[in-house]
């Protein structure tokens, strides 16, 4: 019986170690956090992963666009201080989770999960 606890035990443990260094630097933001950092900054980039069609039917004002099938390519040239706080958006909260993983994975620091447009309650254009 306590080789079996034990044994759970350090699964246990070895899961929840496994897990946390996964999202190690992942954060999700709310959308009224997003807005006050988007207020009190100039500094913070909003990042739009959709396409550029949905980008043209609504979005976020000031956001820039860098669709995630080509945020890899372009995030060095159009995204060059690692060190600057972006806020990701898409539609949904699927293709922005990728898009965050993706930028930490390529070394940038201050990367937050805004989730989708659909759930924006402020002003879109």
């Amino acid at each position: 019986m306590n080789k079996w606890i034990i044994t759970v035990l350090i699964f246990v443990i070895a899961f929840v170690l496994y897990n946390n260094k996964k999202e190690e630097g992942y954060q999700v933001i709310k959308p009224a956090d997003a807005k006050t950092m988007l207020e009190q900054s100039k500094d913070v980039i909003l990042l739009d992963v959709r396409t550029k069609e949905e980008h043209q039917e609504k979005h976020i004002g000031g956001s820039l666009l860098i669709p995630l099938s080509s945020l890899e390519k372009e995030a060095e040239k159009k995204l060059p201080n690692k060190e600057q706080t972006i806020i990701v958006y898409c539609r949904s909260g699927n293709r922005s989770k990728t898009a965050v993983n993706l930028l930490l994975s390529l070394g940038y620091k201050n990367v937050y999960d805004l989730g989708g447009i659909n759930s924006w309650p402020y002003e879109i254009k």
